[in-house]
């Protein structure tokens, strides 16, 4: 079974967020949510508050498949200011292990220089942050070990295409016709 971190900071887009872990978890994927705050309660970015599984200081990246980053703001800037989640994300590029993002979030994978030479999309007027990417308008880019979104409008597709990578196609598919979605 595959296994997700989908990483919480203050300021985090809920719907973004829960859409991945919601629609994971339907795959049968292993699904934990990290908090960067230190703190398993945190605030997303309507005021919403999540309790997180874990503490990123606790959390076993090493049995890790795949991190996931929702977007929001301030959010994405929390999440790229967490040093120790900005060097596993450098460890598991340098690994090829698979890494996701959506929203402003994939601006954290370009100022960490990751995205070069790759397709990658996000929300609108962010683009300036996907260093040395081919930028898109796709609701969902797959480059490599990179998948990247553009926002809430495109949350169950990137989950689906996440599902896809991790689990199949048939999955996916089963899944959006399990939510009256495809």
């Amino acid at each position: 079974m595959s296994k997700v971190a989908v990483m919480f900071a203050t300021g985090f887009e809920e719907v973004e967020c829960i859409t991945v872990v919601d629609l994971l978890r339907r795959a049968g994927v292993d699904v934990r949510t990290v908090s960067v705050t230190g703190d398993l309660y945190v605030t997303a970015s309507h005021k919403v508050t999540f309790k997180a599984d874990e503490l990123i200081e606790d959390h076993d990246f090493d049995s890790t498949d795949m991190i996931v980053l929702p977007g929001g703001m301030p959010g994405t800037v929390n999440l790229g200011n967490t040093k120790i989640l900005t060097d596993k994300i450098l460890e598991f590029d340098q690994q090829g292990k698979r890494l996701a993002a959506i929203c402003a979030a994939p601006t954290v994978f370009g100022s960490l220089n990751i995205l070069k030479g790759k397709r990658a999309c996000c929300y609108p007027g962010m683009e300036d942050g996907l260093l040395g990417a081919q930028s898109t308008t796709n609701k969902v880019e797959k480059d490599g070990n990179i998948i990247t979104s553009r926002g809430v409008g495109t949350a169950i597709e990137f989950a689906l295409a996440i599902i896809t990578e991790l689990v199949g196609v048939s999955k996916a598919d089963e899944i959006a016709r399990g939510i009256v979605y495809r």
